[in-house]
């Protein structure tokens, strides 16, 4: 049985004798629970092991392990692992906040592994992904990087904002790119796609190509951005994200064919 143990959004891993961590295997919890505690058992790909996810008060690990913040488990567990480490959170931020019905007011009761049902009135509920676009746009060789006033150190990313209700995944990136620098854009392809657990997100990739316009940045989201070209790149995003994918990618496709 395997324990993914969190204490707000930190993972608690398991210290082993050769340096590398793992993810908790045992029969008991790896560290006390109380009788409040919620232990919500997660469907796993991984050769159908039992999984249990749950949340914990204790800010110490006990000996032999250590707490990490999920984007810091990037790297040092599997990707399979971290993959479902970003589930087992979702799973616990959606529990915590449907604990009663929206509709009655009544407790509400795990129906499936992955939805509740009102005791009261009947009324589903499932875990909600709020989907996001994010979109690198080339100029040439060079590529639009802006740095957003909530980044929380000095990297440049991508423009990017939150899918509106009635709203195509085109149609938002269109309308992010227009709101947060002021430019047009055309020849727009789906990337690919990514979970982003913090706390329950999907983020959409896309490129495009620049089709006209200055940058004018939307002050309240944006603090800088520019043009910037593989010799004069700033800070970038970590490795974890998709952004970085889609600026590794226009870098890599420089390197494999440059444009004259």
């Amino acid at each position: 049985m395997r324990h993914f143990v969190f204490n707000r959004q930190l993972l608690l891993l398991q210290l082993l004798d050769n340096g590398k961590v793992a993810i908790p295997e045992a029969q008991q919890p790896p560290i006390a629970t109380g009788p409040g505690t919620r232990m919500m058992e997660v469907e796993s790909n991984q050769d159908h092991e039992r999984v249990l996810a749950y949340g914990v008060e204790e800010d110490s690990a006990p000996q032999g392990y250590e707490f990490c913040a999920l984007r810091s488990c990037y790297g040092r567990i599997s990707e399979k692992d971290y993959l479902l480490a970003g589930k087992c959170e979702e799973l616990l931020f959606w529990d915590s906040h449907t604990r009663y019905c929206g509709v009655c007011g009544a407790p509400m009761a795990m129906h499936t592994l992955i939805s509740k049902r009102c005791t009261r009135c009947g009324d589903e509920v499932w875990p909600q992904v709020s989907p996001a676009v994010i979109v690198l746009i080339s100029k040439g060789e060079k590529m639009l990087l802006v740095h957003a006033r909530n980044f929380r150190s000095n990297f440049y990313g991508l423009v990017a904002g939150f899918v509106e209700t009635g709203e195509s995944l085109e149609d938002a990136v269109m309308r992010e790119v227009k709101e947060e620098t002021g430019l047009d854009i055309s020849n727009l392809q789906y990337f690919s796609s990514q979970p982003w657990p913090y706390p329950c997100g999907l983020m959409v990739g896309f490129t495009a190509s620049y089709a006209g316009g200055e940058i004018r940045l939307q002050d309240e989201e944006l603090s800088a951005g520019g043009w910037f070209g593989p010799d004069n790149l700033p800070t970038l995003p970590e490795k974890l994200s998709i952004a970085r994918k889609l600026i590794d990618h226009h870098l890599d496709s420089l390197q494999a064919c440059p444009i004259r």
